[in-house]
């Protein structure tokens, strides 16, 4: 029972080792810009100098800020375009790739590669693809007659450009479905022939139940990414034109590395916080409706 007891206290010392180097990291590189920001959202601050503190001020602020309220409008209008419909076009192509034919993988790496590249290239990238005087897309709009639009210089069409952007990158949603449908047991499709279902019964009553935890996954980290938009419209558009584009997480980097006013900018970021946090948390809250999970 010693030598138990020994052995016992000795693997504890040994974890607690192993993960001090991890929580002291999380405390120094974490934590403590996280504390500092929520102290920093209390007081009149600029990159350098002196913090006075003002309380609620900032936040209360907000709601006089009529930039604040369209970055606001803007970021939610992109993220609830952008996130159902990259699902829903992600698991139509995963579907496809789930087919057992000669040289599916070539498509599957194809399909993702965009997801791995870099944000300010694939920036880059599409800013050629919508110029609209030597663009690929008009140029292609073009042979069957029909005029571009001005894309990201018309306010009319530079937030639908991002959108359209967006869709790019969903080859990890679609590693991530794939991953689901070929976890799905082939019996219960073989079942559902059995009492007479197609390919609609099959999809409705087997694919979608089985695949909705990766579907919960995928809406909870895309809502997350989404809201947190920032390299693109950096290097697209600025925020333009007219504030068309002007994203939450752009309008936070003006107020903080432009404006030098870090006490609003601590303030823009908690309020972001706490914005996802709601929406994760009705996001988790709602789904027991229609998350099944296999028991």
């Amino acid at each position: 029972m010693k030598s138990m007891g020994r052995l016992a206290r000795r693997e504890a010392l040994e974890c607690y080792l192993f993960i001090a180097l991890a929580v002291f990291g999380f405390i120094v590189f974490q934590g403590g810009p996280i504390g500092v920001s929520a102290y920093l959202s209390m007081t009149d601050s600029e990159l350098v100098g002196t913090p006075s503190w003002i309380g609620l001020r900032n936040y209360g602020a907000m709601l006089q800020d009529p930039l604040f309220w369209q970055s606001l409008r803007v970021t939610l209008l992109y993220a609830g375009v952008t996130v159902p419909a990259g699902m829903v076009l992600s698991l139509f192509l995963a579907m496809l790739m789930n087919q057992n034919v000669r040289g599916i993988a070539f498509f599957r790496t194809v399909y993702y590669l965009p997801s791995v590249i870099s944000g300010v290239a694939v920036a880059l990238l599409w800013r050629y693809i919508f110029n609209p005087e030597f663009g690929i897309l008009n140029i292609a709009l073009r042979f069957v007659g029909v005029t571009g639009p001005n894309w990201l210089l018309d306010p009319n069409w530079a937030l639908p450009s991002l959108m359209l952007m967006s869709l790019w990158g969903i080859g990890g949603g679609i590693i991530t479905y794939l991953a689901g449908l070929q976890g799905i047991p082939t019996e219960l499709y073989e079942a559902v022939e059995i009492d007479g279902g197609g390919s609609r019964a099959k999809f409705a009553h087997v694919t979608v139940p089985l695949i909705s935890p990766v579907a919960f996954f995928n809406l909870v980290t895309g809502i997350i990414w989404a809201l947190q938009e920032f390299t693109t419209v950096y290097v697209m558009t600025q925020g333009g034109p007219s504030n068309a584009t002007l994203f939450y997480g752009l309008y936070l980097y003006r107020n903080a590395f432009r404006y030098f006013d870090m006490g609003y900018a601590s303030a823009l970021a908690w309020v972001l916080l706490f914005i996802v946090l709601i929406l994760t948390l009705i996001l988790f809250r709602t789904a027991r409706f229609w998350v099944h999970y296999e028991r």
